[in-house]
């Protein structure tokens, strides 16, 4: 696909760290140039000097939850690269636990809820000019808690599942112009893909594998895989779709005995 991506640029939001840091490298690797924008500056700017010797990568701090800040994200881009090919909304807030929903705030509801979701839209809504001129694609990172939960994670769930109904509606609205699609992760394993301060490896059991229809828990270089699929040619009869990157666990049936 390497031919396919030369010239071309994408924006990874959240690239800084785990998942989105694995997609950035990957699509360097197949000759994009990469826009790292992440609210993280230590993580950004770290991620974007270890990348630089693999080819064009810019890191711009930027919280996508906030409208003016998008803006200037997509305006130095386009001023840096001259277009957009690429958008991966990938950033976002993980923490799953949020306690009892009857005392749930607010502001923390609203919180995840604009970073995760809001942020989504804002950066689609700006980027949108310009990947249409580029006939370019979208790839929004959403998660298998959009399709099952846990107790306590309704504002998680929630802010997934909307990623994933605002894929398909974009992907209609968009259309033909912009192809856009959605995965869902499910367990990937991202400690060594942490900034230099967090970084440690995975500490995993072989309990922790072996409950996996695939036999391992996943990595970004998973995610990153699919993601370099679905912004390239190859995939341009796909579109409005939400692929389960899981190794299987959603589909594995799970009663204690």
């Amino acid at each position: 696909m390497g031919e396919a991506f030369q010239g071309k640029v994408a924006i990874v939001t959240g690239g800084g760290q785990g998942i989105g840091k694995g997609v950035a490298r990957r699509l360097l690797a197949e000759g994009m140039a990469v826009v790292i924008a992440d609210s993280d500056r230590e993580a950004g700017e770290e991620t974007a000097a270890e990348f630089a010797p693999f080819g064009a990568v810019l890191f711009l701090e930027t919280d996508v939850g906030d409208e003016e800040g998008v803006v200037r994200m997509v305006r130095e881009t386009v001023s840096r690269y001259g277009r957009i090919d690429a958008l991966i909304n990938n950033a976002g807030i993980a923490r799953h636990d949020w306690g009892a929903v009857e005392r749930l705030e607010l502001a923390d509801w609203n919180r995840l809820i604009g970073t995760n979701l809001t942020g989504v839209f804002l950066c689609t809504k700006h980027a949108v000019p310009y990947l249409r001129a580029a006939k370019g694609s979208i790839v929004n990172i959403a998660s298998t808690r959009a399709l099952q939960s846990e107790p306590d994670t309704e504002p998680y769930a929630a802010s997934k599942g909307g990623v994933v109904s605002l894929t398909h509606a974009l992907a209609i609205s968009l259309g033909p112009d912009v192809r856009v699609n959605c995965i869902s992760p499910g367990w990937i394993a991202v400690g060594d893909w942490k900034k230099a301060s967090l970084r440690k490896m995975p500490d995993l059991s072989p309990e922790d594998h072996a409950q996996h229809p695939a036999g391992r828990v996943g990595r970004p270089e998973d995610v990153a895989g699919m993601v370099a699929y679905l912004v390239s040619p190859a995939a341009g009869f796909v579109t409005g779709q939400n692929f389960v990157i899981d190794g299987g666990m959603t589909r594995k049936m799970m009663y204690v005995d």
